[in-house]
């Protein structure tokens, strides 16, 4: 297996629009009591919404918490023209949050410290931080922000921020898979800090998830590159660079990449904490 950081990867971003009256009503979003399907061909002018002290911009919501669905976290897909961005990007101080670029080239800056971000460019901002970020260049900024409310543990320091590239990061191989299912992680699985994972999912062609993996981490999945096959519940769902699924906790989930390229996700998890026994957030 190659190291994907040698050769470039490529990123679905979308990029608004409107159908035509033409265009059959049927698609492929689902909405069930167990995941959700938010297909590419959704992410529309029309459904795009803006933010508080965001010049420029606007975003789709892909995931926020629900009572009895998922309750951890958020996910957008922002859209910044150039000239825009914000320096107050971030309300809530509770928030800590995941940048991942999938187009243009991102201007951020965190705690005075000035980063300049390009594809698959990766940051992590903890609670409470101050930060920007603005687009400098002449092309559109396209990236993903994932948000949840940090789990403070008593003896148990903050992580710190950091900024990467997923080119700079040797995928780790999936035991006994020959390299066909392999992760790429930011953050080391064994810091206790992390109460949340935002990972890159990597399938080749007739890679397969060879269970239905059931557990109680909740996921955000957002198609980067190719298709393939999902299992959810007890559905088969085909799925492809663009789309995105939201999968509550316990949701039974598996997969085969058909290629004919490799098959790649966002993927989001909460991890590392107790389950609570008493509402939500941090505490």
């Amino acid at each position: 297996m190659s190291n994907r950081s040698v050769n470039k990867p490529t990123y679905y971003a979308p990029a608004g629009g409107h159908p035509p009256q033409t265009q059959l009503l049927s698609d492929r979003a689902v909405f069930t009591e167990a995941y959700a399907i938010i297909p590419r061909g959704v992410m529309r002018d029309i459904v795009a919404s803006a933010l508080p002290h965001w010049e420029k911009t606007r975003l789709w919501v892909l995931s926020r918490p629900l009572s009895g669905f998922a309750e951890t976290f958020s996910q957008y897909i922002m859209e910044v023209s150039p000239g825009g961005g914000s320096s107050r990007p971030e309300l809530d101080s509770c928030a800590e949050g995941v940048l991942f670029v999938v187009e243009g080239e991102m201007a951020l800056t965190i705690a005075g410290q000035q980063h300049r971000m390009q594809e698959g460019g990766y940051a992590f901002i903890p609670p409470g931080a101050s930060w920007q970020v603005f687009n400098e260049s002449n092309s559109t900024l396209r990236f993903h922000w994932v948000r949840k409310a940090y789990e403070h543990v008593d003896g148990i320091d903050v992580p710190e921020a950091f900024v990467t590239n997923e080119m700079d990061i040797t995928p780790t191989e999936m035991p006994g898979t020959e390299g066909r299912w392999t992760t790429t992680r930011f953050v080391d699985p064994q810091d206790i800090r992390h109460d949340m994972h935002v990972n890159i999912v990597n399938f080749q062609p007739g890679g397969v998830i060879p269970f239905a993996e059931t557990h109680v981490m909740e996921h955000g999945l957002y198609v980067l590159e190719g298709k393939a096959v999902y299992h959810l519940n007890q559905d088969w769902v085909e799925v492809e660079a663009g789309d995105y699924m939201w999968l509550r906790a316990f949701c039974p989930q598996a997969c085969y990449a058909g290629g004919p390229g490799p098959f790649r996700y966002l993927l989001y998890k909460d991890v590392n904490r107790h389950m609570k026994l008493s509402g939500f957030g941090s505490r």
